[in-house]
């Protein structure tokens, strides 16, 4: 099978996936990093009356000259949660807290420390504010009836707060993902074990499980399946009849026991099977019936450091198409490499990269060092990924390449 550009494999991927569509009613606080199933109409006005921005004194700026210092009596005080009872007459002014309702015939608010206090008095500098000054006016963040938020963003901590803010108790989302992993390999064993003859420790399926959690997917693990076609079958089979999606590790390449891929291409209709990329070129996905469900299936490599490459170019996007979401396109930068990269043209390469600000003040990146995709401890040295595309050859030191940072993606 060709392997397929890193683009268009991309592509294919977002073409063939679809959003679960079905919903659930969560409270507030169990909606983090959930997708929103509905639009967000507000009841409300926020803030729901004028208020103050600051400590200060509320008064009236109508028939005053603020480039002139100014004295006001303080008929009052008045603090957040209450009113102050009554219309605040020109010429007086109002001792008022942060978020303290703005009193009637008050506009204008001046802080607490541009003003000086003397036996029942305040007086202002000249030019000390302007008319309307440190009042935050009802509606101006949010007006009853907007729509607030749209359907399909992922909830973060900023939305919860203006849901909060509009006294929302409870959302609608989108149903967890749940996916089912699987590792496959007679030389895998399991940790906390000794290691026999010949045998590697799995911790691909350790890295998955934490990368699914994070996008706050439901994981069902499978745990290490053998070498043995029937064993993989069955599988998948069960796999599919609890999840919505299917990760694999290993036995997707063409070697005589790689039997993975050849499972899928009989249990599933096969997008493409390897991508011109380095690491994880022998990469699958697949779509598979079960019952009413489509599933999607990846069919990942076994070494870990093209585990998490493949995860994070591929797979991720393709997760939050499911529950309903198109996240923004990761952030490339354009920095400049204090290391000479090699690099064999025709192919995308995904290299380890050390992200970091020269004494200029300036973003340049510097490799991890050997870049073997079985190298997991320079997935935890680095902070980013070079990305070097297809039509790249050598770069060398000083040249600008592309930078993916990992802060909020790994």
């Amino acid at each position: 099978m060709t392997s397929l550009p890193v683009e268009q494999a991309q592509r294919i991927i977002s073409e063939w996936v679809r959003p679960l569509g079905t919903m659930e009613t969560v409270p507030l606080k169990d909606a983090l990093f959930r997708v929103l199933a509905e639009d967000v109409i507000s009841t409300v006005d926020v803030p729901f009356q004028d208020n103050a921005a600051m400590d200060g004194y509320a008064f009236c700026a109508d028939n005053l000259d603020l480039t002139m210092p100014q004295t006001l009596r303080i008929a009052g005080s008045v603090h957040a949660g209450h009113r102050f009872e009554g219309i605040v007459p020109q010429g007086e002014c109002v001792e008022i807290m942060t978020g303290g309702f703005i009193p009637a015939g008050c506009d204008t608010v001046v802080p607490l420390e541009s003003v000086m206090v003397q036996d029942g008095f305040i007086t202002m500098a000249a030019s000390a504010v302007a008319g309307g000054d440190h009042v935050r006016l009802r509606g101006e963040d949010v007006k009853a009836g907007e729509r607030t938020l749209k359907q399909g963003v992922l909830l973060k901590p900023a939305h919860l707060g203006l849901l909060a803010s509009l006294g929302i108790a409870e959302v609608s989302v989108g149903k967890r993902l749940k996916v089912a992993i699987f590792s496959t390999g007679d030389e895998l064993c399991p940790i906390g074990a000794p290691l026999v003859a010949g045998g590697v420790y799995d911790s691909n399926r350790y890295a998955l499980d934490g990368m699914l959690k994070r996008l706050g997917c439901d994981v069902i693990d499978l745990g290490v399946i053998r070498d043995d076609p029937a064993l993989i079958k069955a599988a998948f089979l069960e796999a599919a009849r609890q999840a919505d999606a299917i990760i694999t590790t290993g036995g997707a390449s063409v070697g005589a026991a790689d039997y993975t891929k050849a499972v899928m291409s009989e249990l599933a209709d096969v997008a493409f099977g390897s991508i011109n990329m380095r690491p994880g070129r022998p990469m699958a996905f697949a779509r598979m019936a079960a019952g009413e469900k489509m599933i999607s299936v990846f069919g990942l490599p076994g070494n870990p450091v093209a585990v998490m490459v493949a995860f994070y170019f591929f797979v991720r996007d393709a997760l939050f198409y499911m529950m309903g979401t198109r996240p923004a396109p990761l952030p490339y930068m354009q920095v400049p490499t204090l290391s000479p990269l090699s690099k064999r043209r025709g192919r995308t390469e995904f290299q380890r990269g050390i992200l970091s600000q020269n004494e200029q003040g300036e973003w340049v990146v510097r490799t991890t060092g050997a870049q073997g995709s079985g190298m997991l401890s320079s997935m935890v040295q680095a902070n980013c990924m070079i990305v070097l595309p297809s039509d790249s050859g050598d770069v060398g030191s000083g040249e600008k390449v592309a930078v993916v940072p990992f802060d909020g993606l790994v």
